[in-house]
């Protein structure tokens, strides 16, 4: 392969059909005219104001913090005290916000790392002041640390959300994007352009692309997933100037790798332009990666799972808890839903039907009943409609079937509340995988076998992600993710974001 340092300079023919094809979109907004000819880079790049946001966030964070402080007669702390407090406490926070990466371009808008940065900034920042005031033997009221510390988190996690919303909106319209370009082979260029097209949030807006193992004529007028291909790695410096790229993503490409990968890291060192290699490993969240060095390689290190051990147990101490409270407050919505199941139509309140559970044993999943009676016989005619939604998991949009109560209960998913028992039981999870029918898991694959590795969950990724408007792959592939990627904040975070759908009623039927 030819040395990507180099590269052969490309004809002019194709580069003019590069301008012509990767012309920047006309501005959503009035302003000085468009450079698009010459493919400029923004003369602000996006981090730099995500960045100054984030600093007023923050500020306006611990200002609002060191008001609580002052206001109130926190603890037994002086006067004297809290107004010192107050006065060190902006400054204080975005140091140790600097210190734990809170400002780092990688991070920003992407990863959740940067709430960690937020929590783990003010959590250090709590235990330096107590083992401060140790040391110096001074005389700090532990009313403030209890005080300032759980402010600066909830306060800081709000403004980074807030922050990251806005983001998206904007990267939704094309906004706050890096142009990139995809350099790979053939194979693997276009299943890469299309996650990234698919995946706007992450801001990386593909530009064009540099393919191996291709033919072509000589003007080279092709494209992979509606992006032009500029011409072979090789030419990959040419297409970064003449685009004016701020992102390389390497696909993978045997020939791309070792020394010639090296030397093109140096290259896009000198232009400011930022590299990023695909591991080649799907659905791995980056908590399970880390770089381990060995023998002078840099290898990427897969934790496994940690849906085992401690963990599993205190993932099961969780959920009974959780279970344990919701049931106690929601008693006088069960009852409410009962009396209206029993006035709305003939039958039983409570609809129980046998369900897959963790490693393939069987249990007897509780619902509302929102059917008739006879549902169960009429399914065998319905199932060939033609707009069920999903072809493993039978779901039907004008189920006739459903009664007039039961359409408002699937509707905000209240039918499912009584799968609380189950999570008390032991039977199920608050989150997880959907409860499979021992007929789906008769009919599944190698790799769907794994969802039954845990507890089927009352909620879980596809509740948060469209629900009944999924269809199979997309359901199995989120509950694998789930399954291989499992954490407590997850499924706090799936909580939440249940919340919301719920409320939202989409996707339910």
């Amino acid at each position: 392969m030819t040395d990507l340092a180099g590269a052969k300079s490309v004809s002019p023919a194709r580069a003019e059909w590069v301008r012509k094809h990767t012309a920047e979109p006309t501005s959503p907004r009035p302003g000085p005219p468009s450079r698009s000819a010459r493919h400029s880079k923004p003369t602000r790049p996006w981090h730099v104001g995500y960045r100054r946001r984030a600093l007023l966030a923050d500020i306006s964070t611990a200002v609002v913090t060191s008001a609580v402080v002052l206001a109130l007669p926190v603890g037994s702390a002086p006067a004297a005290v809290r107004w010192g407090v107050a006065l060190v406490l902006p400054g204080v926070w975005l140091l140790m916000l600097q210190l734990f990466h809170g400002y780092e371009q990688r991070f920003l808008g992407i990863t959740t790392d940067e709430y960690r940065a937020v929590a783990r900034a003010a959590l250090s920042l709590g235990g330096v002041a107590v083992l401060g005031s140790w040391v110096l033997h001074f005389e700090l009221a532990r009313g403030l640390v209890l005080v300032i510390v759980p402010m600066l988190i909830v306060l800081g996690l709000v403004a980074r959300n807030l922050l990251r919303r806005s983001l998206l909106r904007r990267r939704t319209v094309g906004l706050d994007t890096q142009r990139t370009v995809v350099i790979g082979n053939v194979r693997t260029v276009g299943p890469m352009i299309r996650q990234l097209q698919q995946a706007p949030g992450e801001g990386m807006r593909v530009v064009g692309a540099c393919v191996s193992g291709i033919t072509n004529g000589g003007d080279f007028s092709s494209e992979v997933e509606g992006i032009p291909v500029f011409g072979y790695p090789e030419e990959a410096l040419h297409a970064i100037d003449l685009l004016n790229a701020e992102v390389v993503a390497v696909s993978g490409d045997p020939d791309l790798s070792g020394r010639a990968l090296r030397r093109l890291a140096w290259s896009l060192e000198e232009r400011s332009v930022d590299l990023v290699v695909a591991t080649g490993l799907l659905d791995v969240a980056g908590p399970r990666l880390s770089i381990r060095p060995a023998a002078g390689m840099p290898l990427l290190h897969v934790e496994r799972p940690a849906m085992s051990g401690a963990r599993r147990v205190v993932k099961r101490a969780v959920d009974w808890c959780l279970a344990l409270g919701l049931t106690l407050a929601a008693l006088p919505v069960l009852a409410a839903i009962a009396v209206a199941i029993r006035l709305d139509s003939p039958g039983p309140v409570l609809f129980r039907q046998t369900r897959v559970g963790a490693r393939g044993e069987t249990f007897s999943m509780l619902k509302f009943r929102s059917m008739g009676v006879d549902a169960e016989q009429r399914l065998a005619q319905l199932s060939a409609a033609a707009d069920a939604g999903n072809t493993v998991l039978f779901k039907m949009r004008r189920d006739p079937r459903i009664t007039r109560v039961g359409g408002f209960l699937r509707r905000y998913s209240l039918d499912e509340l009584p799968q609380l028992v189950n999570v008390l039981r032991g039977e199920m999870s608050l989150v997880g995988p959907r409860p499979p029918l021992p007929a789906e898991v008769a009919g599944y694959e190698s790799d769907a076998v794994r969802r039954l590795r845990v507890r089927p969950g009352l909620t879980g990724l596809w509740q948060v992600s469209g629900r009944s408007d999924l269809n199979w792959d997309e359901s199995l592939r989120l509950d694998l993710w789930y399954v291989d990627n499992w954490s407590l904040v997850l499924d706090l975070q799936i909580i939440v974001r249940t919340a919301r759908a719920v409320l939202r009623g989409k996707g339910a039927y």
